[in-house]
């Protein structure tokens, strides 16, 4: 149930991901030199500058998708679910455990009526704790997950503010599946131009 509820979780953060990127970067205003257009699959766009006070677009899942810095985050994101599955099972375990050793000392009749309620209080805490500690768990996987969203996002929106002077436009838009953005001519989209600068910003910056 754990592994479900954050597997869904996670495909849910992506779509906040993507509404939260929208939100903080949909306009910023730049004054800058024009740039060679790639796209996204490797092939050349248009080369010509956008008019001085022009609009241009990245695509924002393969932003996120591509970003080095996204996916070393959701690793490490991944293998700290991995361990909160461990110490969980790992509960459980002992939980199902003790249940078993109480009902076969109960079907032998080893244990008084009274030692077997205490048993089943002790049982009846566990079964709470493990709730509580799935329910935290999860919790604070979901916060960490915002949280490296927002440290994604915040490392994008910088990025692209701190190297403005290779850029020709004011407005820098976000193109999703879904988004506001109904219509765009793939001549202004600097998705790969952006992407590559992130990563290759980000890369020597773990070195």
């Amino acid at each position: 149930m754990f592994n479900d509820n954050y597997i869904a979780m996670k495909k849910l953060s992506v779509v906040l991901f993507v509404v939260l990127f929208l939100a903080v970067a949909v306009l910023y205003f730049f004054q800058f030199s024009g740039i060679k257009h790639m796209s996204e699959s490797g092939k050349s766009e248009n080369t010509s500058a956008a008019p001085a006070g022009g609009i241009v677009f990245v695509n924002i899942d393969s932003i996120i998708f591509n970003f080095d810095m996204y996916a070393d985050r959701r690793e490490e994101l991944l293998k700290k679910q991995q361990n909160a599955d461990a110490e969980l099972n790992s509960k459980g375990n002992q939980y199902q455990t003790g249940v078993k050793d109480y009902q076969d000392k109960v079907n032998k009749g080893l244990i008084t009526r009274a030692n077997a309620a205490q048993i089943e209080q002790a049982l009846l805490q566990q079964q709470q704790d493990l709730v509580a500690l799935r329910d935290k768990l999860q919790a604070n996987l979901v916060e960490e997950e915002q949280v490296m969203n927002r440290q994604v996002m915040e490392y994008i929106t910088k990025y692209l503010e701190e190297n403005k002077s290779e850029y020709n436009y004011q407005f820098i838009l976000g193109k999703s599946f879904g988004s506001v953005v109904l219509y765009s001519n793939t001549s202004l989209e600097i998705t790969k131009r952006v992407l590559d600068g992130l990563n290759k910003k980000y890369q020597s910056e773990k070195k």
